[in-house]
This record gives C-alpha cells, structure tokens and sequence, in this order.
C-alpha cells in the first residue's frame, strides 16, 4: 500500500471519527432538551432510559459492516443442543416442587393488536372460548401453583403503548392464585434517518407526539428489568430463574422436564441460559438460528447475514433449528452482565416510514442475543408443538379450531389428528381484522384432516362446516362465494360465485 493510499486512509477514518463525535454530541443536546420538559418521576424514568439509548446510539455509530464474519460460523456442538426427547425421558424427582418455587414466568407484553385490527394490547385479543392470551397464561400458572401448592409469580414486561390498559386489566385476576407484576421496557426516541437526531419536541407519547417514541425490542427486558428494581425483589425471595416468552405464543408454557434439566446441570458447569429451538420447515426461513462462533453459542439473525449468503442462511440443510424465543435465564445472571455492562447485543436497525412520510429509524436489540454473555449456555430442541404463534388470523383459525383441545389454559393437538403437524393456512386480506374474520365464519369448521388451505376475496363458511385434505376457495373480484352450511369440502378447489340466499 502506497504512502499517498495510507493518508488517504488515515485522513478518511479521521474524518468519520469527528462525524461519528458531532452526531453524538448533538444527539446529546436533544436529549437534555427532552428530559428538561419533564418533572419528578417522569424525568427520573427517562433519564435511565436515555442513558440506555445513548449506548446503544453510540455502539450504532462505531458499526463498520457486518457483525459476524462468515468463514467463523459454525454448526453448534451436540453436546451443546439437547433434544428434548433425552431430557424428557428422565423421572421427574419429587423436589420438582421445590425447582418451581425458584421459577418465574416473565411474558412480553410490549406489542399492540393493531396488525390484527384490534385496540389495545395484543394481550387481550380473545383467541380461545373467550379466553384472551392473558387469561390462558394466568390460568397455566394458577394450575401449576394449585396442583404442586407452590409460588410460581407472573412477570409482565409492558411497554408505554401497552402499560395503562394491562393494568387495568389485571385487577380481574385479583382472586386468581398468582402474584402478578408488571414493569415497564424502555422508551426511546426515534431517530431522523437523515439528521440522526430525535424527532420528538417533548417527552408526550399521546396524539400527535406518539410517533416519535419506540420500546426497543425485547432485547431491553435486562436493562428494564434491572431498573425497575423487580430484578432484586424477586432474587431477595429466593427466585433464580426466568422463563421468558412472547405472549402470543401459546405453546410457551411452563415445561417441567426442562425446568429439572435446568436445575440439575452440575454445579461445575451452572446453566445460565437455555434456548429452546425447533426444527425449522420453509415456513421458518427467515427465523434466527444458533450457531457457534468464537468457541461460545451465539444468534445469528437474518439481518446480519451478509447479502451474499442470504440464501444459505435460508437453506434448511445447513441451519437446521431456529429459535423459538422460549427462554430460561438465571436472575443472578442478569443482575451480574447488566452490572458488568457485558450483554453486547447486536444493534437491529429497523426502518420505518410516519405517516407524514418522514424516514426513521429505530435502534432495537432481541433477547436472545445476550446468549453469548452467559455461562454454559445451551439450547434444547424441542417438539414443534412449544412453537405455536398468533401473528395473524390465519393463526388465530388453526388455535379456534378442534385441532387443539384446551386444558388449564394449555393448547394441546388433539388426538384426534392423525399425525402431528399443523395444516398449512392462508387467509385473503378480507379476513385480516379480527372483527371481519369472525363475521366470516358462523362456526369454525372441522379441520382434523385438513392439509392445506387458502381463501381468496368474499368468502364466508355457514355452520358445521368440514374441511379436509388440500381447500382452495378463491372469490375473484366482485365475486362472493358463500359456503353451505353443513358442507364437505374435500381436496376441492371452489371458485366464481356461490351465493346462498335467504327465502
């Protein structure tokens, strides 16, 4: 490299470093301005949070291209992934009482129920015999507390969009036999794409100024829960470990095999956090998958591939399992990397477009990341059945359906079924919002021997219908397809126009 090439060189990272340091300080600036609209409480809640997002910010700022080097990446050990099949097959002792005593269940419970039409949390959206996802995990727990006479509390991690209605909400579950607490995941500011500065005037997240703040993905649980001093409460009651979970996902319920295996790691080799995995089909592609890198187990997320190994990355022979977002993590843990600064987590920038067309984004980090901080990690690949997600409607049709029976809150396939996976679903855009879906059915069909199916356009099913094998029901524009009451449909494709009238 010539000497002209190494100046060139040396003047260019100069000048990025006083970019990177403007930005900062400017960053800076707006957020004191911020905080100094703000009294008491308020401006003690947001200066911890600022302090978190200006360590994420200036980790943002020192980013130079990808964040795992691909010729590193390597297939975890099997010593390393523990099918569940092994761990299962183990007796239960009988201090699996005991275990439960020093078990949390902490459910993230950030998001709203927008993407599926719906006010409010998504946390209230009735999935099941009127059953919100909140009533089911009370009841999992409750049941659990009950039949082992045990103190199994509830952990909400809440976000500013989803806090006041959550709690108002709880007070229905006074009498239940379970301790509920809630604490709050951060609120950061989103950043102007162009200027990287805030685009809130003020630290008000109603009306207007609502779009102008974020909860930074899941990845901020050890940070908030850390602040809200909840994480030393429940250590100081004798509890050692968290299991986290989205909320929407109904397989993630209190595993007792995976709790003893926990619990009985050696005490040599202290397991601090427990991944559990599944088999990844087509459907999976894009989900984060484990890996070993530099001798630890790490996450490795679509949005850190580089673009030239995209389609390997989404290739199920060579990255077999992905994550399921089903965690067990040691509270002392956290309290010790939080304190040490030692969580690293990979920065996801996400895009997005306000509605008045301003381009921002917004820094987040996932929970999972952190795996690589902790001691003797491990994952667990477990059944299908622990991965069960309400993303869309056409999610909420499967859990509906006879295909699950409902049992102290826990979704089960029924035994009916012959053999064990979910049908393929995939409802049209008519049946996006919660509301217009149920209108659209006025009993959900028999799915036990259903395969596949897809619904196009105006469709709506009449009572007693069954559905088996490959369904197809396309309604082209301006068409509506009514289907009977009491009807068949078997490897069938329906289209046109099929309208049942009254008379």
């Amino acid at each position: 490299m010539s000497i002209v090439t190494r100046a060139c060189k040396a003047g260019m990272a100069e000048f990025q470093e006083k970019l990177r340091l403007q930005h900062e300080t400017s960053m800076h600036k707006e957020l004191e301005k911020l905080l100094a609209t703000a009294k008491g409480a308020e401006q003690e809640i947001s200066k911890k949070d600022f302090e978190g997002f200006k360590n994420l910010f200036h980790r943002f700022l020192q980013v130079k291209g990808p964040s795992v080097k691909w010729d590193k990446i390597h297939k975890p050990p099997e010593d390393l992934i523990h099918p569940y099949d092994k761990i299962k097959a183990q007796v239960l002792p009988d201090s699996v009482a005991a275990s439960l005593n020093k078990l949390v269940v902490v459910k993230l419970n950030g998001g709203l129920g927008t993407s599926m039409g719906c006010k409010g949390p998504k946390s209230v959206i009735s999935v099941r015999n009127e059953n919100t996802f909140l009533d089911l995990t009370v009841h999992q727990i409750e049941h659990l507390n009950k039949t082992f006479n045990v103190d199994v509390p509830l952990v909400l991690m809440n976000s500013f969009n989803t806090d006041e209605d959550t709690k108002k909400i709880l007070q229905k579950y006074t009498h239940h036999r379970v301790h509920i607490h809630t604490f709050n995941q951060s609120r950061y500011p989103r950043i102007n794409k162009e200027s990287l500065l805030p685009v809130a005037k003020d630290l008000g997240v109603h009306g207007d100024h609502g779009d102008a703040w974020y909860p930074p993905g899941h990845g901020d649980i050890y940070a908030s829960f850390y602040n809200s001093g909840l994480l030393d409460q429940l250590i100081a009651a004798g509890k050692e470990y968290i299991f986290v979970s989205n909320i929407d996902n109904l397989g993630a319920t209190v595993d007792l095999f995976i709790l003893n295996h926990l619990m009985t790691q050696p005490k040599d080799k202290r397991c601090e956090f427990i991944m559990e995995v599944t088999d990844k089909t087509r459907a999976d592609v894009k989900g984060g998958t484990l890996i070993q890198y530099d001798d630890k187990l790490r996450l490795l997320e679509i949005a850190q591939v580089p673009k030239a190994h995209v389609d390997e990355f989404k290739s199920v022979t060579k990255f077999k399992i992905f994550n399921t977002n089903n965690l067990w993590i040691s509270l002392a843990a956290i309290k010790r990397l939080h304190e040490q600064n030692a969580m690293d987590m990979e920065i996801i920038v996400n895009p997005k477009t306000l509605d008045g067309g301003l381009n921002v984004i917004q820094l987040e980090t996932a929970v999972g990341a952190a795996i690589k901080a902790f001691d003797n990690a491990l994952g667990v690949n477990v059944p299908r059945s622990r991965f069960l997600p309400v993303k869309t409607s056409s999610d909420l049709l499967l859990v509906m359906s006879n295909l699950y029976s409902l049992d102290a809150g826990s979704l089960t396939m029924s035994k009916k079924r012959e053999f064990p996976s979910t049908p393929h679903v995939k409802l049209g855009s008519s049946f996006t919002k919660v509301h217009d879906f149920l209108m659209r059915f006025e009993s959900i069909p028999d799915m036990l021997e259903l395969d596949h199916l897809t619904v196009s356009g105006d469709v709506t099913f009449g009572k007693n219908v069954s559905l088996k094998g490959t369904v197809i029901i396309i309604a082209n524009h301006g068409d509506r397809i009514d289907i009977p009451a009491g009807a068949v449909l078997e490897n069938k494709i329906v289209s046109g126009n099929l309208r049942i009238l009254d008379h």
